[in-house]
């Protein structure tokens, strides 16, 4: 009996978290207009934005008949979809672990174990699910009268990838896990691992509400763009995409951070009119976002530097509360930086964009030539650097502050 509540349990947390993927990328997909490709393609849709999520590859192909091609390539991680289904699986699948003092190393084990098995299973599922193909609008008369004189249908299809999708998925479910497990207080720990409990989760802890913290701000924006400038389908399809990707670009930005792309003219971009300017700067190459590129457009920009100020502060304040009396500064300094010096690793990782489509007839032109292409890359070694150092000066900072309103508190105790 025991052994089948075990594996209820993984099937509860592996179903609340594609549970919550599914909805937010169906409610996103339908305000972006994707309603109108009908219901036998917008599940597919939906499945491949779930595949997406968990850093799985969905292929793209396309054909134009026998004098033509097209090529198309997309890579996005769409974070909404993705913290969603990450903060149900989490919740649901330590919720139980916390109803017991301690924990065995076996036990904790077996439960990932079978959790991991569940998952790969509905993770080969979505995959099956998530292949469908369309067929193109040249939106070019010549083209299209061209193309219909000849027999030629550009289409374009997508098809995620079994393969490499059960293999990231795995790793994204691992690496929740991890964090999950290190950043919750009220989970027990193996009695191996006790010995990094104090040194661990109070910076993941901070770490990840500073994450958090970044969203919800976000999303308050959002509303207010929504509510105030028009266009609230744009944006609500941005809020529940695509939050995340620009909320943590934003932390990396005001913490001194770049990120390198291009967008060609013509194309719309769900994204800030000053962030999309900057990228179309680039047309012919590759155009900076900073601080400084962005101001150019919003002088209001170098408030993300402000905020990320604040938040750090925080985050180093809420480190040295939840670590044990008497930890020193260079200590909490040391571990906030590894813990965000990671964070902006894995934000840099998750926020690139690589999108491309394309047209050849008859062998004229490369694929480029009746398409575009969209990129958008972070500078990592920098933001990595950028973490480490204010990391280092958050900890420390936060570690004098409650060193002392301790000390106070200690004197106005005894007094």
């Amino acid at each position: 009996m025991s052994e089948l509540r075990a594996w209820g349990d993984a099937l509860a947390a592996v179903a609340a978290g594609l549970a919550a993927m599914v909805a937010v990328a169906a409610l996103g997909l339908w305000a972006a207009g994707a309603g109108a490709l009908g219901a036998d393609a917008l599940a597919p849709v939906i499945a491949a934005t779930v595949v997406s999520a968990v850093g799985g590859t969905v292929e793209l192909s396309g054909g134009a008949g026998f004098i033509g091609r097209t090529g198309a390539g997309l890579a996005v991680v769409p974070l909404s979809v993705t913290l969603a289904g990450a903060l149900a699986l989490a919740v649901v699948f330590l919720l139980p672990m916390r109803h017991h003092a301690v924990a065995s190393g076996t036990a904790f084990l077996g439960r990932a174990a079978r959790t991991a098995v569940v998952w790969v299973v509905a993770l080969l599922l979505v995959a099956r699910a998530a292949r469908h193909t369309f067929r193109i609008r040249l939106d070019e008369d010549i083209l299209d009268e061209l193309g219909a004189a000849l027999g030629v249908t550009p289409t374009v299809g997508f098809r995620a990838a079994a393969g490499p999708t059960v293999g990231y998925g795995l790793l994204w479910l691992l690496v929740l896990l991890v964090v999950a497990t290190a950043a919750s207080r009220r989970t027990p720990l193996p009695s191996r691992l006790l010995r990094f409990q104090d040194s661990v989760r109070p910076a993941a802890f901070a770490v990840l509400v500073l994450l958090l913290g970044y969203v919800v701000l976000g999303l308050f924006a959002g509303l207010v763009v929504a509510a105030t400038r028009g266009h609230a389908d744009r944006t609500f399809a941005v809020l529940l995409l695509g939050l995340p990707n620009l909320a943590w670009m934003g932390l990396g930005i005001g913490l001194g951070g770049a990120w390198e792309g291009r967008v060609p003219d013509g194309i719309g971009l769900p994204m800030p009119q000053a962030l999309a300017a900057v990228l179309r700067e680039g047309d012919e190459g590759t155009a900076t976002v900073d601080l400084s590129s962005l101001s150019a457009h919003d002088g209001r920009a170098w408030l993300l530097a402000l905020l990320a100020a604040l938040a750090l502060l925080a985050a180093g304040f809420l480190t040295a509360v939840r670590s044990p009396a008497g930890t020193s500064p260079w200590r909490l300094a040391v571990r906030l930086a590894v813990a965000l010096a990671l964070a902006l690793l894995v934000i840099g990782l998750l926020t690139r964009v690589s999108a491309r489509y394309g047209l050849s007839l008859l062998g004229i032109g490369d694929l480029g030539d009746f398409g575009g292409e969209v990129s958008l890359d972070a500078r990592l070694l920098p933001l990595v650097g950028l973490g480490l150092l204010w990391g280092l000066v958050a900890g420390f900072l936060g570690g004098v502050l409650v060193g002392y309103l301790r000390r106070r508190e200690g004197t106005t105790g005894a007094g």
